[in-house]
């Protein structure tokens, strides 16, 4: 395998768990932005933030500078590694009567 090939391997897996943290952040209230940052040498290139889909309110991502969120960031609050257990964004607690 080249080099050129492990390369293209590698950013089709993180392309594929990039959209899985999208469809995991839209079912929860949020919206999963990229930055649209062309220069590599600029803080928050190929970064990550986190928005509440209503209000736009960023979660993730934003200190301290913009789009400074990684995959891994977002898939910790997400909460991956504790089953998924993270609240939905605009959800209260049921009370009961």
């Amino acid at each position: 395998m080249t080099e050129f090939s492990r390369f293209k391997a590698q950013v089709q897996r993180d392309k594929v768990r990039e959209n899985r943290l999208r469809r995991i952040a839209e079912r929860r209230g949020y919206r999963l932005t990229k930055s649209r940052l062309r220069d590599k040498g600029s803080p928050g290139y190929g970064g990550y933030m986190l928005v509440a889909a209503f209000g736009n309110l960023v979660m993730l991502g934003a200190d301290p500078y913009s789009f400074c969120a990684t995959l891994e960031d977002v898939e910790a609050y997400l909460g991956q590694a504790d089953g998924g257990n993270h609240p939905r964004v605009g959800t209260e607690p049921v009370r009961k009567r």
